[in-house]
C-alpha cells in the first residue's frame, strides 16, 4: 500500500438545528467571536444562533464585515477586533469566506505573526483560540480544510496552509442552508463537485482515504444537487448537498486540487466572480485538456456515478462522465461563458499569465498546463 498521512477535523457535528447549541462546544470559553457577514446578518441567519449562545450565558461579539475572496486588510481588520473584545473562542458562521477569515482569526488573535510571513504550508506557529465552524453554503469544504485563502494587494490568492487551522468542530446544520438561492446553490455545488474531482484525480498525495471520501462526495453532490436548486426547501436535498461538501473537502484537504482552480484565481482576483463560478467557467476545458492522462480516472468516477457503464470501455465512460459534468452546468441558472461575465477576449492572455502565478496548485495537475495551454482553455471557456 502506498504510504499516506491523513488530516481532518477532530469531531463533526451533523444534525439539523444544530447551530442552535454551538454553546456546549465551546466547552467552558465565556465570549464567542462570532465571524460572519452583513447579508447573513440582513438575512436573519444569525439571530437564533447567537441568542441560543448569549441564552447560555456566554458574551457575544458579532464581526460581520468579512468580504468575498476576503482582502488581507479585512482579515487583519477581524483580528484586530477580536482581540480587543476579549474573545476567547472563535465561531466561524457563513460561506467560505467567513469560514476562511474564522480560521486566521483565531490563529492570530491568539499568536500574533506577519499574515505576509506565513503564507503557503506549515509556516504558522500556534497556539490558536478554540473555533468552531458552520458553513451556510455546501460548496467551499472550508469546514474540514487545513486552509485560509487571503487577497492580496497586488490581486494574488495566497493560502495559509496549516494543520493549526483545522477546527475543533465542523458543524453542519441544513437548516442555515434552506434559504440560499438558486445560483448560489449552483455555483457553490459546482465548487464542491470540482473537489472531489481535483482530489481524484490529483497528481501528489492521492491516497485510498482521500478516494473513497472524494467518491462518495461527488454521489452525493451528483445525485442532490439539481433538487437543491429546484427546490431550496428539500432539507434531504440540502443535507445530500452539505455532507458532499464537507466529505470533498475532507478529500481535497489532504489529496490537493489542481488546474480547474488555479485557472479560476484569476478570475476571482482580477475580475471578482464568485470562485464556484469561476470554477464552473473553466471546468470542462480543463477536464478536456486532462482527458489524456486522466481519462482512466474519469471513468471511474462515471461508473460510481452510473453503474451501467461498468463493461464500458474507458475512454467511452471518460467521455460520458464530463458530458455529464457539462450537464450540470448547462442546467444551472449561472452564467455560462467567460464573455456572459463582461471578460474580453483581450483579457485572456492577461489571465493566462496570472494562472501561471498559481504553480503550487497546477503542479497537482494530473497533466502540465503552460502559460500558451492556459491560453487555450481560457479561449475555449470563452
Amino acid at each position: 500500500m502506498t504510504s499516506f498521512q491523513f488530516e481532518t477535523p477532530p469531531r463533526i457535528v451533523c444534525e439539523r438545528g444544530a447551530a442552535h447549541r454551538l454553546a456546549p462546544l465551546l466547552q467552558g470559553r465565556r465570549h464567542a467571536f462570532v465571524v460572519t457577514d452583513a447579508g447573513l446578518v440582513q438575512a436573519g441567519l444569525i439571530e437564533a444562533p447567537v441568542a441560543a449562545l448569549r441564552k447560555a450565558g456566554l458574551l457575544v461579539t458579532v464581526h460581520d464585515k468579512v468580504e468575498a475572496d476576503p482582502p488581507e486588510h479585512v482579515v487583519l481588520a477581524a483580528v484586530d477586533a477580536a482581540r480587543t473584545a476579549g474573545a476567547d473562542g472563535v465561531i466561524g458562521l457563513g460561506g467560505g469566506s467567513s469560514l476562511d477569515t474564522a480560521k486566521l482569526v483565531a490563529l492570530l488573535a491568539a499568536s500574533p505573526q506577519p499574515l505576509a510571513g506565513i503564507y503557503g504550508p506549515q509556516r504558522a506557529s500556534g497556539p490558536r483560540l478554540p473555533l468552531i465552524q458552520v458553513p451556510t453554503t455546501a460548496g467551499t469544504g472550508s469546514e474540514a480544510t487545513p486552509t485560509s485563502v487571503v487577497s492580496t494587494p497586488d490581486h494574488q490568492k495566497r493560502g495559509v496552509i496549516s494543520s493549526l487551522l483545522f477546527p475543533d468542530v465542523a458543524v453542519l446544520d441544513a437548516e442555515l442552508t434552506l434559504a440560499l438561492p438558486p445560483a448560489p446553490t449552483a455555483m457553490t455545488g459546482v465548487d464542491a463537485m470540482v473537489h472531489a474531482i481535483e482530489a481524484y484525480t490529483t497528481r501528489h498525495l492521492k491516497n485510498p482515504i482521500s478516494d473513497a471520501l472524494a467518491v462518495r462526495a461527488l454521489q452525493l453532490l451528483d445525485r442532490h444537487l439539481g433538487r437543491a436548486i429546484a427546490q431550496g426547501d428539500d432539507i434531504v436535498a440540502r443535507e445530500g448537498m452539505l455532507l458532499g461538501s464537507l466529505l470533498a473537502g475532507m478529500a481535497f484537504a489532504n489529496a490537493p486540487v489542481a488546474a480547474i482552480h488555479a485557472l479560476a484565481h484569476p478570475l476571482g482576483s482580477h475580475f471578482h466572480l464568485p470562485h464556484g463560478l469561476a470554477n464552473a467557467l473553466v471546468m470542462v476545458p480543463v477536464l478536456r485538456h486532462n482527458l489524456p492522462v486522466a481519462g482512466p480516472l474519469y471513468a471511474e468516477l462515471a461508473r460510481a456515478l452510473d453503474p451501467s457503464l461498468h463493461g464500458v470501455a474507458d475512454g467511452a465512460a471518460a467521455e460520458a462522465f464530463i458530458a455529464r459534468m457539462a450537464r450540470h452546468l448547462a442546467q444551472a441558472p449561472i452564467a455560462q461563458r467567460l464573455r456572459d461575465v463582461g471578460i474580453a477576449p483581450t483579457d485572456l492572455p492577461m489571465l493566462a499569465r496570472a494562472a501561471m502565478g498559481v504553480q503550487r496548485l497546477l503542479a497537482n495537475n494530473p497533466r502540465e498546463i503552460n502559460q500558451t495551454d492556459a491560453l487555450v482553455l481560457y479561449t475555449q471557456a470563452h
